[in-house]
């Protein structure tokens, strides 16, 4: 296939005065505020760096941990830990862009519990994911949602609002058939079939069917362990193009980075391929672990054809003594053809 990923130049490092200096790729620890948007011509144009702290108009830092994006409407809306005091939930964040530079603050979509409640502050509550459900058009978020600072409880949580930033109102937490499930992702097919990918440790991460409330599962449609490897695979995503189904996922160590994987299968029953790196080996994915693949063209970018073409990858660089000031990983990520491949760049132009 061809690496190079349609409407992403990529750029050399330009230092505090403005000149190039350096090689095209000095490597993945330089970062650098992004730039900001241009017009040309009716499109937005703006310049990402390879790894960053998202900030909002008002200059804070975005707290977009673990993030989940969705496009509604003319916007793009991101949903994410907020981390200010630790890992312990303070609620979910909810953020809006137009260029993935730019970021309006919509509030908070899910504030924590009283305490002693499921999502209550002392709860372990992560990677917040929302769909819009086709049967009414309401806004369906998943969480993990797990002990009291601890692993032991292990559900999916549900929550619903009527608009994309909220307020959601938290209703239930399960398990489908009692499997444990941790970190999640979602996947909303061409039909609007919704799915949920859930990493169950004693047994693989799962692909769960969701009824057509989107409030509960119908079917374990998929279940995979690594390709030699002893579990499956944490912070799920999952992706198409071209009828052929991409799934990513990292292995299981904990805050620290690993070389995450992807497998592929035109059937989400499967067969599914072998997993494999989509960054050099050794690069442990440039210090991140997958969060989002978003894509930037077709229906789920707002577009009239379905199929898209451009993908946007996002991974935490999680930082354990500073949660709340954790970067992001933004690169253009090349899919098709069985194949994904991620490369380095430190700042791009992302043209949408």
């Amino acid at each position: 296939m061809n690496d190079a990923v349609p409407g992403v130049v990529a750029r050399r490092y330009r230092g505090d005065d403005g000149t190039t200096v350096g090689s095209e790729r000095p490597g993945p620890h330089h970062h650098m505020p992004y730039h900001h948007m241009t017009f040309e011509r009716g499109m937005t144009m703006a310049t990402l760096n390879g790894v960053q702290l998202f900030r909002d108009t008002d200059g804070e830092v975005a707290q977009l941990h673990g993030i989940g994006v969705q496009r509604f409407g003319d916007r793009w809306y991101a949903y994410g830990e907020i981390k200010h005091d630790g890992n312990l939930f303070q609620g979910v964040a909810c953020y809006s862009t137009q260029d993935f530079a730019t970021w309006r603050n919509e509030g908070v979509a899910l504030p924590a519990g009283e305490p002693g409640t499921i999502i209550g502050p002392g709860r372990i509550v992560e990677r917040p994911k929302v769909m819009r459900r086709p049967s009414d058009g309401r806004y369906v978020m998943y969480l993990h949602v797990d002990g009291e600072n601890d692993y032991s409880y292990a559900h999916i949580g549900t929550a619903i609002a009527d608009r994309p930033e909220g307020p959601y109102e938290m209703l239930s937490t399960f398990q489908f058939r009692g499997y444990e499930s941790r970190d999640i992702g979602v996947f909303q097919d061409e039909d609007g079939t919704g799915y949920i990918l859930s990493e169950d440790r004693p047994h693989g991460t799962h692909i769960y069917r969701l009824s057509d409330d989107y409030l509960s599962v119908i079917e374990d449609v998929a279940c995979l362990r690594g390709t030699d490897y002893w579990a499956g695979y944490e912070s799920p995503i999952m992706v198409k193009r071209d009828g052929v189904y991409y799934w990513f996922g990292s292995q299981l160590t904990g805050w620290d980075c690993n070389d995450n994987m992807f497998a592929t299968a035109t059937d989400l029953h499967g067969p599914w391929s072998d997993w494999k790196p989509f960054t050099p080996a050794g690069s442990k994915t440039f210090q991140s672990q997958c969060d989002i693949i978003v894509p930037l063209d077709g229906a789920a970018a707002g577009g009239d054809d379905w199929h898209a073409t451009r993908f946007l990858y996002i991974g935490d660089r999680w930082n354990p003594d500073d949660l709340g000031n954790s970067e992001l990983v933004t690169l253009p990520i090349a899919i098709g053809e069985r194949q994904a491949t991620l490369e380095w760049h430190d700042e791009w132009d992302n043209t949408l």
